[in-house]
């Protein structure tokens, strides 16, 4: 599963990504949210830029309370939406100090009130993507008992808690004790940059229902084909495809944007977590490239 992940993977990225990478079963779109007391349009748009192309495509949401999750159900289901995933693991200080995110997940009450109202929703197909907690990582024991009552086809796991953001290391005995402890189908998530580290995790958790992946998908595309495939591809092959997927996607945002500063602001960031594949000079260039000259001489410097 290709991980949602706020900035990068929009729709035009993940159906560029189904094209000319492949390898992933499903994509999550960003968390799609409440917005003046009503769901976001252009995360809407976003969604349907997916679901058109057929792609594999569950919209995730984000949520404060049921009254914020109830407008985002009504709304998507109203649309024909049939797979929704809960976010109830972001760790952004932006969410979780508005009360959404990794800082629902300590709140049995809400949990609870989730619960309740997941059952007015008996044709959706719903999943969930916690982390530990906010800030140690034994908060989830507070809602295990509700998100064991919901209907889940799997529930994802990121086990590092919201304080860490992705410092640290993931705490795989806490997982390990989810693991036990949760009914649902369980999915791993963290950490996973190579086919060896996949191989590691179901290794040690061989009954895993899947893995979800996002900062070794945006830094290593090919990835999940590499995994699936059983092939793993020489670094220059890589980077080579890595080059021509950036340079499909340039096209296309250059197409709709306007101007150099808004081309850049969109497509800088593709690489982001690259700095493994590409080398530390010209990830550095690229980052402190202001200009769209200079942003193509880093490029260059790409081998």
């Amino acid at each position: 599963m290709f991980a949602p992940v706020q900035g990068h993977t929009d729709a035009a990225y993940r159906n560029m990504h189904a094209r000319m990478c492949g390898g992933a079963d499903i994509y999550f779109t960003p968390f799609i949210r409440i917005e003046k007391g009503s769901v976001r349009k252009r995360d809407l748009t976003d969604l349907y830029a997916s679901l058109s192309e057929g792609n594999h495509t569950v919209a995730q949401v984000i949520f404060k309370n049921t009254d914020e999750l109830k407008c985002l159900l009504d709304t998507l289901v109203s649309e024909g939406v049939g797979e929704i995933d809960l976010n109830m693991g972001c760790p952004f200080p932006l969410q979780t100090a508005r009360g959404r995110g990794a800082a629902t997940i300590g709140n049995r009450t809400l949990a609870e009130d989730v619960a309740k109202l997941l059952q007015d929703y008996p044709d959706v197909k719903f999943s969930m993507k916690i982390r530990l907690g906010m800030e140690n990582g034994q908060e989830w024991k507070e809602s295990l008992e509700a998100v064991n009552s919901m209907p889940l086809r799997w529930l994802t796991v990121h086990p590092r808690f919201a304080r860490q953001q992705y410092g640290g290391t993931p705490d795989l005995d806490a997982f390990s004790e989810i693991a036990e402890a949760t009914v649902h189908p369980l999915v791993y998530n963290g950490d996973l940059l190579t086919p060896a580290d996949i191989d590691s995790i179901r290794d040690r958790f061989p009954s895993l229902h899947g893995v979800m992946i996002g900062r070794g998908l945006l830094g290593r595309p090919s990835l999940a084909r590499e995994y699936s495939s059983g092939a793993e591809l020489p670094k220059n092959q890589r980077v080579a495809e890595m080059k021509a997927f950036h340079d499909a996607l340039f096209e296309g945002y250059s197409s709709v944007l306007c101007g150099d500063a808004q081309i850049l602001c969109k497509i800088k960031p593709f690489w982001e977590y690259a700095e493994n594949e590409i080398g530390r000079k010209p990830w550095k260039a690229i980052r402190k490239a202001s200009t769209m000259p200079k942003y193509l001489t880093a490029l260059a410097g790409i081998e």
